[in-house]
């Protein structure tokens, strides 16, 4: 179970491969579904959820337009949802897998601030 963000830290969310059917299902990417309703635990209960999942409580939000701001000013990196990344890597190596995608090496970002 993960904190997703301080807003309705009372809600869970439920991020699953495959899909399937379930109430209140959100398709991310293919075969990777968001999904909010118990049904999806109730199905993991029983040992017909999904194969793998990955459960937070809250979420971050952002205003109307603000987050695709962000995205358009460069202010966040962005890559394909990847099952592997999301499901098979441990959490402290995410990011780092992430940013290979885009051909990052993480070694060599610093914490700095250059000044041209």
């Amino acid at each position: 179970m993960y904190f997703g963000g301080p807003v309705q830290t009372e809600r869970g969310f439920v991020l699953h491969v495959p899909a399937g059917h379930y109430s209140s299902s959100l398709s991310v990417a293919e075969d990777i579904a968001l999904t909010t309703s118990k049904d999806v635990l109730e199905a993991v209960a029983d040992g017909s959820g999904p194969a793998k999942l990955f459960v937070t409580l809250g979420y971050s939000g952002w205003g109307a337009g603000q987050l695709e701001s962000e995205v358009s000013a460069n202010a966040w990196l962005t890559v394909d949802a990847r099952p592997s990344i999301i499901f098979d890597t441990p959490a402290d190596e995410r990011q780092a897998a992430a940013l290979r995608l885009l051909g990052i090496d993480p070694a060599q970002l610093s914490a700095q601030a250059g000044h041209a």
